[in-house]
């Protein structure tokens, strides 16, 4: 109330925030806090050009946050928060120290499907886009904005399929200059499964996007989640073309039945990634080259071990 009462003074705004972080480690406040969120973002757009109120706000918010996913809490931020928060990005797309935290706070946020859709509507594709673009060296960015895309096109309705389709390229350089990151790398190869489900790739992109995936696999091959979703990707790509498909079996770096084969062996424990694997081998065998190419390599005798690894699968 005290806050809603002084809009337009800023250091009312401050002291509120800062009395509202006073009780974030006090656990009966959270249920409070979590009613809060509204009346930080509020005070962060109407003061949009006090550096030290965003970061304080922000700063309150990812704590709030970082609470309700610990106690499995969503936090299904409405359109109005949502408006706020990308006013705040736009605001300050320069700042490359607060726009990391301010992209691991719209990662959090996205995390509930109603959140990633409001902010999808409020349109925040192009400027995750131009923040990527600006700030490629930086690991913390690429992850959080890579982990939103994911989040946004997951979700996505086709609404925005152009926006989404010059998500592509941004994508592909995000993996290819953190191939080595495995984090990054990670949310990098996630993001690229969901614009391929969305069909956001075109002919020229099947062959490299199939090539990067690979080298994605080659460099994190104990990365459990990595090899799965890179394994989901590279599917969806051989779905939509034998181009793909030819291209993980030729790829000038060795051939990718074998790599398939030993990333089976490298996680025998893990269900997911053995669905992932029969998934891409399953889109592989519709094309009868590829077909003949995979059982010269017999692989048979590899989902014949899978088939026993996991009988009631």
């Amino acid at each position: 109330e005290f806050m809603q009462a002084s809009w337009d003074i800023e250091e009312v705004q401050a002291k509120g925030i800062q009395h509202l972080a006073s009780f974030v480690k006090d656990k009966s406040a959270f249920p409070f806090l979590l009613k809060c969120t509204g009346v930080i973002t509020l005070a962060m757009k109407t003061h949009i050009d006090s550096l030290d109120l965003q970061v304080e706000g922000c700063n309150l918010l990812l704590e709030i946050l970082s609470q309700a996913l610990e106690q499995g809490v969503t936090m299904a931020l409405d359109e109005s928060v949502a408006s706020c928060l990308l006013h705040t990005v736009r605001k300050h797309l320069e700042n490359e120290e607060f726009l990391s935290m301010l992209c691991t706070l719209l990662m959090m946020v996205s995390a509930s499907e109603v959140a990633a859709e409001n902010l999808r509507k409020a349109g925040i594709i192009p400027d995750l886009l131009s923040i990527l673009r600006c700030f490629l060296h930086n690991d913390k960015i690429c992850f959080s904005c890579c982990a939103v895309l994911w989040s946004l096109a997951v979700s996505e309705d086709n609404a925005d399929q152009a926006v989404l389709e010059s998500a592509v390229p941004v994508t592909s350089a995000v993996l290819q200059k953190h191939l080595q990151n495995g984090v990054v790398a990670e949310s990098a190869c996630s993001a690229l499964w969901a614009l391929a489900l969305q069909g956001c790739l075109t002919d020229s992109d099947y062959e490299p996007t199939a090539a990067l995936l690979l080298d994605a696999l080659r460099m994190n091959p104990e990365r459990a989640v990595l090899v799965k979703n890179g394994c989901l990707a590279l599917a969806s790509l051989v779905r939509l073309s034998e181009t793909a498909a030819l291209a993980i079996l030729l790829d000038s770096k060795g051939s990718g039945t074998e790599l398939i084969r030993d990333e089976h062996h490298l996680h025998l424990d893990e269900p997911g990634v053995a669905e992932a694997l029969c998934l891409l081998m399953n889109e592989m065998v519709q094309y009868d080259e590829v077909l003949l190419d995979m059982r010269s390599q017999k692989m048979e005798e590899l989902l014949s071990e899978i088939k026993l690894q996991f009988p009631f699968s």
